[in-house]
């Protein structure tokens, strides 16, 4: 099985965390988003502990919200003593309405309007990570109308291909995000934050993208990013190498181990510190999909199955691109189960398609399972990042339910949506 906490039991049904699929859909209903806190607390704990044993004290991770954002997750990773980087009002509140700890939280974002920076102030952001010139004066000039001083990560576009999907590709040189270190903009906005009376320049940040499944993208920005703090020469606390470690979605697909690639990476970083003769800095990172992805499971009940003799095959099921876009967008791979029939003999192939008026509403295509009818669960795996927190209405549709699995039991952790919730807004 892709993951560990998957099983198959007496009746053939998959299970998850030792709860039967199958039973959770009966009791839940479909589309149902499943997550199991013990896979998700198991991953942050590497993490917390990986950079407690390998880099500077002080060093630790963030979580990244914007790959699940929800009351829960939030005390959760805050139990874990996991930090979390925010990119919105909306992540922020979120957070903060659970009581977590707003001093460890990064704020991020390539455009924060006034009122943005200004709600994070309020509400206590312990970091903003800066992207440009004119956030840099915003940030100087509210912090100074508010009468704090204001600690402040710049984020750096290393130039670095990390050869994943151009999507989620983010420190190329042409890349939105961040000062570039070639055209000497990273040197200039160190220079200026430095001037500001209202601002606190704690250290650099960067990322590279997402789903990278090899370390040596990581220790090629580390060695641009070390070569930038020894050529401007300030006092660098902190190095956020931000997020990116990939997982398995199928069978044989690469991934990277979160200690191994940790200790690796700090390895790299101390012995590239001692030859440029700087102070090693406290390592901070922001991993989202490696935390959550493997935790959680999408359950839908199948609808049709449309044969086309000798051209294609689809099973249409009861959700798609409102709960899951990933395919529409980027084509990712997802691994595919009829969770009923896990004994049954996988030789059917199709497209797992959705329910909105789209042709392009595919959850996977070349799905090989047992052949499926009506009724049956079909269950895609590693779909706990990046699917409940890109869901959407579209087609008038409602988002599923959350059900959050550990020990044995299920536990509902965001309701399913009404049809009296999409026009609640609305005059």
């Amino acid at each position: 099985m892709l993951y560990k906490n998957l099983n198959v039991n007496e009746k053939g049904h998959l299970t998850i965390g030792g709860i039967d699929a199958v039973e959770l859909a009966k009791e839940f209903g479909t589309p149902l988003y499943v997550l199991d806190e013990d896979v998700l607390r198991e991953n942050a704990r590497e993490y917390v502990n990986s950079l407690r044993e390998y880099a500077p004290e002080g060093s630790m991770p963030y979580f990244a919200s914007k790959s699940l954002s929800f009351k829960e997750i939030y005390r959760i990773i805050a139990s874990e003593e996991m930090g979390t980087d925010l990119v919105s009002p909306g992540e922020i509140y979120t957070a903060e309405s659970v009581g977590f700890d707003m001093a460890k939280t990064i704020f991020h974002g390539n455009n924060k309007t006034d009122s943005d920076i200004e709600y994070a102030m309020k509400s206590g952001v312990g970091c903003f990570c800066t992207d440009t010139f004119e956030e840099i004066e915003a940030v100087d000039l509210i912090a100074g109308r508010l009468g704090i001083r204001q600690d402040i990560l710049l984020r750096i576009t290393p130039g670095v291909d990390a050869h994943t999907h151009k999507a989620v590709t983010t420190g190329n040189v042409d890349s939105k995000f961040g000062f570039p270190v070639f055209s000497g903009d990273a040197a200039v906005a160190v220079r200026l934050v430095l001037s500001k009376q209202n601002l606190v320049l704690k250290g650099i940040h960067c990322h590279i993208g997402s789903q990278i499944t090899d370390i040596k993208p990581f220790l090629d920005t580390s060695d641009i990013m070390l070569d930038f703090i020894k050529q401007t020469g300030f006092d660098c606390e902190v190095l956020n190498l931000g997020g990116g470690f990939g997982i398995a979605y199928k069978e044989g697909s690469g991934s990277l181990n979160i200690t191994e690639g940790v200790k690796t990476l700090c390895g790299y970083i101390g012995e590239k510190c001692n030859k440029l003769n700087i102070k090693m800095p406290k390592i901070f990172m922001e991993p989202g999909r490696s935390v959550a992805a493997a935790a959680g499971v999408t359950l839908y009940t199948v609808g049709s199955v449309k044969i086309i003799p000798d051209v294609k095959n689809y099973v249409s099921v009861d959700g798609g691109m409102t709960d899951n876009p990933r395919y529409a967008l980027y084509k990712s791979a997802y691994t595919c189960l009829l969770a009923n029939k896990m004994n049954g003999k996988a030789d059917f192939t199709c497209s797992v398609a959705g329910r909105c008026c789209e042709s392009g509403d595919l959850i996977q295509e070349d799905v090989i399972i047992p052949r499926p009818v009506r009724g049956d669960i079909l269950g895609v795996l590693g779909t706990g990042a990046y699917n409940f927190s890109m869901s959407s209405n579209y087609n008038r549709l409602c988002r599923p339910a959350t059900v959050i699995i550990s020990g044995g039991k299920a536990r509902i952790a965001i309701k399913r949506e009404t049809f009296e919730h999409l026009t609640a807004l609305e005059v």
